[in-house]
């Protein structure tokens, strides 16, 4: 592999930028601190350069300008603010926890505001830290420990934006690749669903299925997001359309992915000592790699390869052709089911073909759905929405406020060595879930001490400022560059910069046991306060979640009748209706996960919660079919728009319940088959609602035992 090549890999990955525009603005601050023999100032500026890249948001670069001053606004008088309050126990435990409150609160407006309160908070406690190192200052110093936060912080978001102006798109690139690299799994596991085997597992692979759905979906949304901020104003350019077209043409695949024709169980079962099963598995399997292929291409500028999904396709199809000349009995009644099935990875196909050009349809709706709130007045509604005990923003807000006061009222209790890590550990480790809270404790604990055993082999071999100095960057860097998979490590890391950086100005020995022991108190209070304080249990909130993705659902297929009635277009209403249903199937599952990882009695409605989702994802992938066939044959009959308005009724019902936490009243849902005078005949869309209509009773068991109380 040529040097030119491992470039362009590493240019690939995730973290590269970043990781570069942090190695840039660590090794500038060390340069300018050796050259002025002013090391002492090393802590403030690595620390401000820190809070910053974790404040950094995804923007083109006027966008991240704007939010740099903004930030730097934010930076300026929360370090001020602890400078003039730090000598004052009481007040400044006031502040401490009005601050992580209402800094908290803002995270419910939008992810931007999220991102740069906590970095906000974070800088504060660096504040803390850097006071602490350096003593209560003079009043005629005040300025000093700031301005240095400030300005580390204004080094990074200088370099930050710089870049952003120059590589404007790759951010784009990475995550669109995402957006295939997660299809292309969610391909592979779908092809597992059509494995012609008897007493097959579908329940399972089913939920693994819906799992890797919410991959999907939240890789979708984040691009989606990266597109809307960089295409306001700028629509004419070239390969924004293009990207904007693989954006559409994801969309489209995942629809498709998701589709189900005919429960599994049922083709297996009819075409056990046929080809055809393997023909549709060979087919999503080639689509998949089509896929990773293409997110490589992607990347690498490289063209992706369709034949092996082509030939797949047309072996399917000439299987498909000798089934038609003498099926019978269950094989001919589920024949239409499995052409429908060929007729979707046809079209999927085509979609496949279609990332080859960046022409966006002149006639079609381009338009993205913008979440982000227009003015002050939908910033106060949103923060009085969250107002409430029930909300799981507001419950964290004040579970982090008394976390931080309870870490402030045992530092001067026990006066410790360098008390303030406490309040750094547990804000980290605090988080809105108590699974999350309980990976990032043990994480955190594990990682510290690897750095801090590291640390100490490392300043003990290396005994020279400047290769200590250069320890400290690279462990900076490694920080972000692994932070988001590998946490433990990234602690590690960052520990690791802190004894090198102190060891410049003193004894970084002497912060080896108290780092560690303040480290053990953080987490355990950070520990203790998501167990007693408002408690956010996921467990009980899914019948809330499950109510939602019902909702949803229902609005989904009520955008898909309107779309077989008045013909097909790709308009926002629509897509925002589809994007809105797999979005609830997501969280539903997110919480889920969650809820699993809690305590043994709670961990029950997790266990209760997992049919519901098994059925609710199975209703998506119903509906995700008729959005897939939609404009293949036109108009609704009276017989489907009755059989659909009673699902739709019904799915109100079992939303409604659901909701108020109480059993679903006893129904007949519509019942759809042979013999019956329904109007549906033998059309696609009325197969399918008779499908969908299969999930309703199952799907009310679920829920009746999600609202059980009885343990």
């Amino acid at each position: 592999m040529t040097p030119a090549l491992v470039l362009r890999r590493f240019w690939t990955l995730e973290p590269a930028a970043y990781s570069l525009r942090v190695f840039l603005a660590l090794a500038a601050i060390t340069l300018v601190c050796w050259w002025r023999g002013d090391m002492a100032s090393l802590i403030p500026l690595f620390l401000g350069a820190i809070a910053s890249a974790l404040a950094e948001t995804d923007d083109d670069w006027p966008g991240r300008l704007a939010a740099l001053l903004v930030t730097l606004a934010c930076f300026a008088a929360a370090a001020l603010t602890v400078e003039l309050l730090f000598a004052h126990p009481w007040p400044f435990a006031a502040a401490l926890a009005l601050a992580a409150f209402a800094l908290t609160m803002l995270g419910a407006v939008g992810q931007r505001y999220a991102t740069i309160a906590n970095a906000t908070l974070i800088l504060a406690i660096y504040t803390m830290i850097s006071l602490e190192q350096r003593g209560t200052p003079a009043l005629a110093e005040l300025w000093r420990e700031p301005a240095l936060l400030v300005a580390g912080a204004a080094g990074y978001g200088a370099i930050s934006v710089a870049w952003c102006a120059l590589f404007s798109r790759q951010p784009l690139q990475l995550a669109l690749a995402r957006v295939f690299r997660e299809l292309a799994r969610y391909l592979a596991l779908k092809a597992a669903l059509f494995e012609p085997v008897r007493d097959l597992d579908v329940a399972r692979r089913r939920l693994a299925l819906a799992q890797q759905n919410g991959e999907v979906v939240a890789a979708l949304n984040e691009a989606k997001e990266r597109l809307f901020r960089r295409l306001e104003g700028t629509r004419e350019s070239p390969r924004l359309a293009r990207y904007l077209r693989l954006y559409f043409i994801a969309q489209e695949i995942h629809e498709r992915a998701s589709s189900s024709h005919s429960p599994y169980a049922e083709l297996a079962q009819a075409y056990f000592h046929h080809d055809v099963l393997f023909r549709v598995q060979r087919v999503l399997t080639a689509q998949g790699e089509a896929c990773r292929t293409l997110a490589r291409g992607l990347l690498l500028k490289r063209p992706f390869d369709l034949a092996p999904s082509e030939a797949a396709l047309a072996d399917l199809e000439a299987s498909l052709a000798r089934l038609r000349e003498g099926a019978e009995g269950e094989r001919a009644a589920l024949l239409p089911a499995l052409t429908a099935v060929a007729d979707n990875l046809a079209t999927l196909e085509q979609g496949l073909a279609g990332a080859r050009h960046s022409e966006l349809d002149a006639a079609s709706d381009t338009a993205l759905h913008d979440r982000t709130p227009r003015g002050p007045a939908e910033v106060a509604e949103r923060l009085r929405a969250q107002l409430t005990p029930r909300s799981p923003v507001f419950r964290h807000a004040v579970r982090l406020a008394v976390t931080l006061l309870a870490g402030y009222g045992l530092l001067h209790l026990i006066h410790p060595t360098q008390g303030y890590w406490i309040l750094l550990t547990s804000l980290f480790v605090c988080r809105p879930s108590f699974g999350a809270t309980r990976r990032f404790l043990w994480q955190r604990i594990l990682g510290t001490v690897v750095g801090l055993v590291a640390g100490w082999a490392l300043i003990s071999l290396f005994p020279s400022p400047a290769l200590q100095a250069a320890i400290a960057v690279a462990a900076g860097v490694g920080f972000f560059a692994l932070r988001g998979r590998h946490y433990t490590l990234a602690t590690a890391a960052i520990t690791l910069m802190v004894l090198s950086c102190f060891n410049q100005v003193g004894d970084g020995f002497g912060l080896i046991w108290p780092r560690f022991l303040d480290t053990l108190l953080g987490a355990g209070i950070a520990g203790v306060a998501v167990l007693a304080i408002l408690p956010d249990w996921q467990g009980r909130g899914l019948h809330r979640q499950a109510a939602e993705a019902l909702t949803a659902s229902r609005d989904y297929l009520a955008a898909l009748l309107e779309q077989y009635a008045r013909g097909r277009r790709d308009d926002l209403a629509y897509r925002l209706a589809r994007r809105n249903a797999h979005n609830a199937d997501a969280e539903l599952a997110a919480l889920l996960a969650n809820a699993r990882q809690e305590p043994g009695p709670f961990r029950r409605d997790a266990e209760r919660g997992l049919p519901f989702q098994l059925h609710a994802h199975t209703l998506l992938n119903y509906l995700s079919a008729l959005g897939a066939h939609r404009g293949e044959k036109g108009g609704v009959t009276p017989g489907e728009r009755g059989a659909g308005e009673a699902i739709l009724a019904e799915l109100d019902a079992l939303a409604e319940a659901l909701h108020g936490r109480r059993p679903p009243a006893d129904s007949a849902p519509p019942a759809f088959g042979e013999g019956r005078d329904d109007g549906l005949g033998e059309r696609f869309l009325g197969a399918q609602l008779a499908l969908i209509a299969s999930q309703l009773t199952p799907l009310r068991e679920a829920a009746t035992r999600l609202v059980d109380d009885t343990p």
